[in-house]
């Protein structure tokens, strides 16, 4: 989870104009495919910063929550104490699954970002001579 914030924090950080994005497509050498088609680097871009937040409310709502009566708990048998322990692992799996994969897709994108940078950077060099 901390690779993810730092991996997003890095992206914002760094990629200043991201119009620079439009019309580009990710390289896949470590960003996920899409899975609906061709999406340029400006609408996962977009779609990053509109994960973001979500992420960081749903780790808030998950360690804002107290927790219920002793009754409760006691009242599960060990049946049902398995099964939740086997959903938890499974969602905990997906989601850290989903995480690295959002993080990949960070540092791919910033990756790029800065590729462009230097290209734009190197043209002014050579114009400008």
């Amino acid at each position: 989870m901390e690779q993810y914030f730092s991996a997003t924090q890095k992206m914002e950080q760094e990629v200043m104009f991201p119009s620079l994005l439009r019309g580009v497509f990710p390289e896949q050498d470590g960003a996920a495919p899409a899975a609906g088609g061709p999406v340029d680097l400006y609408e996962r871009y977009q779609l990053l910063k509109a994960i973001k937040p979500m992420v960081e409310k749903g780790l808030a709502s998950t360690n804002d929550q107290s927790p219920t009566g002793t009754d409760a708990n006691t009242a599960l048998d060990e049946c049902a104490d398995r099964n939740l322990t086997e959903r938890l692992s499974h969602h905990v799996n997906g989601l850290q699954q989903v995480l690295t994969d959002l993080t990949k897709n960070t540092k791919a994108l910033t990756r790029r970002y800065s590729q462009i940078l230097e290209q734009i950077n190197l043209s002014e060099d050579q114009s400008s001579s």
